[in-house]
């Protein structure tokens, strides 16, 4: 069935937005407008806010994904995941709610910021689909994507500043803040949720100037935090490996070049493992020395739920030759694996991320941590990072069968996934997670308390 017959054999639902009418398709009990346009934005510039639609936005596929290459660790977890089409005019976002929102419902709104280390992934991806979220806990879900790698997170001297691709966040949140109520979504309970480099973006966003007011809550959900310090010699020596793109550079060109800045990466430490991110001293961000007090400014005005897995690098251990040749040693293999796996875990996920939950609820925020434990039965992975995915986001088709959850049948992904589910839509209703909503999610996680 081409994708024309299936939206023609639709509902389709117009909604009066500020910026001009849009048209989105009924699927089931939700309504999914897809691809909206937040922003346009030249090559290498700031994004500026697009201009009142004149005629009905058709919001029925999913927005381009930016230009990128391809996760070979996540294709090799999630058989067959894909961002679908490319393009440079990447700025779009989807919305999905409940078709039998009344007019004076005002719902929580959770905005979906993706991970991929900032060069791979894509709002609309079936892994990221909202749907379960949706109808289970009765929310708004707002997706968004952005500019990555070359393209929006790599500073080229006068060419292209850094963190476009966090300035495309900001002006999607500002998009959020003046239309989100045409949906039935609150203005004034917005929390943002994002995994990997998506919950990066989501603390650095906490202290991005013109972020401000913008969003209540922050989901941050295995953040690499641990590397996110003294990254400007690495930046920079990327920079110069790149060096000024042609300006006729095709957009595959241009991305090509992530290969080149990736290599002159190396020798940076563990930094490395994530070259491309957000740079201090950069507009929005502040400079490396002030960020912590940027971070204290913050905390009041945020309520905070931040955690990781309890294997993080367990999925990537299984591409690090090294670590192959220790695991696969007689008898002492899988110990050692499994110290290598806590040791990397605690360094750049678990430590980092009790730190700053520590520093957020001294700052006078309200922070709750946890821990994801599920350990998913035939996985060669482990309650590693992304593990968090399935239980959140995206459908059957997405992930049933994966390597990711192993011999885990949809049944039950999905049983445990409606107890998380219920953690996270507690936290965008309250700031808090109620002792009821943790207990129920204890086969998977775990609230910690302090």
């Amino acid at each position: 069935m081409t994708e024309q017959t299936s939206v023609a054999r639709d509902e389709l639902r117009r909604v009066e937005t500020p910026t001009g009418p849009v048209v989105g398709v009924v699927r089931g009990e939700v309504v999914r407008a897809l691809g909206v346009p937040y922003a346009r934005a030249e090559r290498f510039a700031p994004p500026r806010p697009v201009p009142p639609f004149t005629e009905p936005f058709q919001a029925t596929r999913p927005g381009p994904a930016s230009p990128q290459l391809t996760s070979k660790v996540v294709s090799a977890a999630v058989d067959g995941v894909s961002v679908g089409r490319h393009d440079e005019d990447c700025q779009r976002l989807s919305v999905t709610f409940p078709a039998d929102v009344t007019e004076d419902e005002r719902l929580p709104v959770m905005v979906w910021i993706h991970g991929g280390s900032y060069v791979t992934g894509a709002g609309d991806m079936e892994i990221f689909d909202p749907t379960r979220l949706v109808t289970e806990q009765r929310v708004i879900v707002v997706a968004i994507t952005y500019r990555l790698g070359v393209l929006g997170y790599l500073r080229l001297g006068d060419t292209a500043p850094a963190n476009l691709g966090l300035l495309d966040q900001i002006q999607a949140l500002r998009w959020v803040r003046a239309n989100i109520a045409a949906f039935g979504g609150d203005p004034e309970l917005v929390t943002l949720f994002g995994q990997s480099a998506g919950g990066d973006a989501v603390a650095h966003l906490m202290i991005s100037q013109g972020a401000e007011g913008l969003f209540r809550r922050a989901v941050v959900q295995s953040a690499p935090l641990g590397i996110i310090t003294g990254r400007s010699r690495m930046s920079e020596a990327m920079g110069r490996a790149v060096g000024v793109p042609d300006p006729e550079a095709s957009a595959a060109d241009l991305v090509a070049l992530e290969e080149r800045a990736s290599a002159a990466a190396k020798g940076h430490g563990l930094a490395s493992a994530m070259p491309f991110g957000t740079q201090y001293g950069h507009a929005p961000l502040p400079a490396e020395t002030l960020r912590l007090r940027a971070w204290e400014a913050a905390a009041p005005g945020i309520d905070l739920l931040i955690g990781a897995t309890s294997e993080e690098t367990g999925l990537f251990a299984e591409f690090l030759p090294p670590i192959q040749r220790l695991a696969a040693l007689p008898l002492a293999g899988p110990v050692l694996r499994r110290i290598l796996v806590w040791a990397t875990t605690y360094r750049i996920y678990t430590g980092p991320t009790k730190r700053f939950a520590r520093h957020h609820r001294r700052s006078g925020g309200r922070a709750t941590r946890y821990t994801v434990t599920w350990r998913p039965e035939g996985s060669p992975y482990g309650a590693a990072h992304i593990v968090d995915l399935p239980l959140l986001l995206g459908n059957r088709k997405a992930w049933e069968n994966t390597r990711l959850v192993g011999r885990t049948g949809w049944a039950e992904l999905d049983r445990r996934g409606r107890a998380v589910r219920r953690v996270w839509a507690d936290f965008a209703r309250t700031g808090a997670v109620s002792a009821s909503s943790a207990e129920a999610a204890t086969e998977s996680l775990t609230v910690h308390r302090s």
